[in-house]
């Protein structure tokens, strides 16, 4: 994984601003519809929610020290608003297909393999601290 190339190119998607969250979550409830009471009927705040999470774990992705406790504590919070374990594997792809489709003829195989392996990482990390008990 080059987390040169992840910022980069998270440079390059986050310039289209909202768009990205807005087609993040249609693509999202498109493939699990089941997922959309999860979340707020108005999700203009929820899009700006994940549009500062995602350029907070883009900007720490070579700062394992820092980005481990913030995404703990995600993955904590998460399981509050209900989010499972087999939740993760279905955001990776929207999250992925989003990717894929603000890249353009950017987006190529090492560009996916990079992001997919970043992403494994986040969901693995959210996924376990979301298991602790509760303090």
């Amino acid at each position: 994984m080059d987390p040169q190339r992840l910022k980069q190119n998270f440079e390059q998607v986050g310039a289209n601003g909202i768009d990205v969250a807005e087609y993040f979550y249609a693509d999202l409830f498109g493939r699990e519809p089941q997922l959309r009471p999860l979340f707020p009927a108005a999700m203009t705040k929820q899009h700006e929610k994940l549009l500062s999470a995602l350029s907070h774990i883009v900007s720490m992705v070579d700062d394992p020290q820092g980005l481990v406790p913030f995404l703990s504590e995600l993955g904590r919070r998460h399981r509050g608003f209900g989010v499972q374990h087999e939740h993760y594997p279905q955001v990776g792809a929207s999250l992925i297909a989003t990717l894929a489709f603000f890249s353009g003829p950017d987006w190529d195989e090492d560009l996916e393999r990079d992001w997919q392996a970043a992403y494994g990482v986040v969901a693995q990390v959210m996924s376990e601290a979301a298991t602790e008990p509760v303090a």
